[in-house]
């Protein structure tokens, strides 16, 4: 069990999450489903599962019953488990009923988006699951698919991780192209905190740097987080002992699932990683349909 407190999978609220599903339905089908109202009578009805093909972590169900309502709002939407719950292959992860054109309509864009969050969700957790045991969180990135980040983040919060900066607005992260500007050593030192002092007490100061050598001059600025990008683990380990608790330390660079738990084992505080959202798989769901009523011999319904 990590010693690390574990995440809030506080949701998506529906006056963010609908325009988000909202412009995806309108990518997807801007004048209708064409091949639904040429080959499903109107007043046919079905059933439709959402089935696991394999297994995994679940999030974004939320988004899959946005897709189906926004579609026809008389459609009906079962969750059958919950975001952050594990799931086996052959699993039912919601049920969907209703009108038959309006579940044709959504069923991409609501697997669509089911299958890449739980793809997230699943691949955190199990970065999580290899740094259980040790103080490192598991956090994602700003390199998340753009127009998604807040459904993506919250998969993320779903599989066990946290949430780095939301956005270039919301914290100082000074990176290699900010310090180049900046000087060294005492100069690097004076800048830093002539930046702290003009922030209001509640933002959040982060210096990334990629040599040992810099870290002094950082540390000694009163910054609130150290990320130590790409360095050794012989390097994050004498990294953390230097900087003695003064502040965070955030390792990133070389993430994998097969690195995480060494990365962990240094004594880092927080291990982030882009990949948890630029390079995951969505998951393999389908999304399996019976009809409620069977057309007559002639064809007619």
């Amino acid at each position: 069990m990590s010693t690390a407190l574990k995440p809030a999978p506080y949701p998506v609220p529906t006056r963010v999450l609908e325009p988000i599903v909202a412009a995806a339905l309108a990518e997807d089908a801007p004048t209708g489903d064409l091949t639904g109202a040429v080959l499903i009578p109107a007043e046919a009805t079905a059933t439709a599962d959402v089935v696991a093909r394999e297994p995994g972590i679940c999030a974004g169900l939320d988004a899959f019953r946005a897709a189906m309502e926004l579609t026809d709002p008389s459609l009906a939407v079962e969750a059958r488990m919950a975001d952050g719950e594990a799931f086996a292959a052959g699993d039912v992860l919601a049920t969907a009923r209703g009108n038959a054109r309006g579940l044709l309509a959504g069923e991409r864009v609501g697997l669509n988006l089911l299958q890449r969050l739980s793809g997230i969700a699943t691949a955190t957790r199990a970065y999580a699951d290899a740094a259980a045991g040790t103080r490192a969180r598991i956090a994602d990135t700003r390199k998340t698919t753009p127009g998604l980040r807040v459904l993506e983040r919250y998969a993320v919060r779903c599989g066990g991780g946290f949430n780095h900066r939301d956005s270039l607005s919301d914290a100082v992260m000074a990176k290699d192209n900010h310090l180049a500007l900046l000087g060294e050593g005492e100069q690097l030192t004076r800048a830093l905190r002539e930046a702290r002092a003009r922030l209001g007490h509640t933002v959040h100061f982060e210096v990334e740097i990629d040599r040992l050598d810099q870290l002094e001059a950082v540390v000694s600025a009163g910054v609130d987080t150290v990320l130590l990008d790409n360095f050794s683990l012989e390097d994050l380990a004498e990294g953390v002992r230097r900087v003695g608790g003064r502040c965070l330390v955030e390792a990133s660079g070389n993430v994998r699932v097969d690195t995480v738990a060494a990365i962990a084992a240094t004594g880092v505080d927080v291990i982030s990683s882009g990949a948890l959202t630029h390079s995951v798989r969505a998951l393999d769901l389908g999304l399996d349909f019976r009809l409620d009523a069977a057309p007559a011999a002639d064809g007619a319904w």
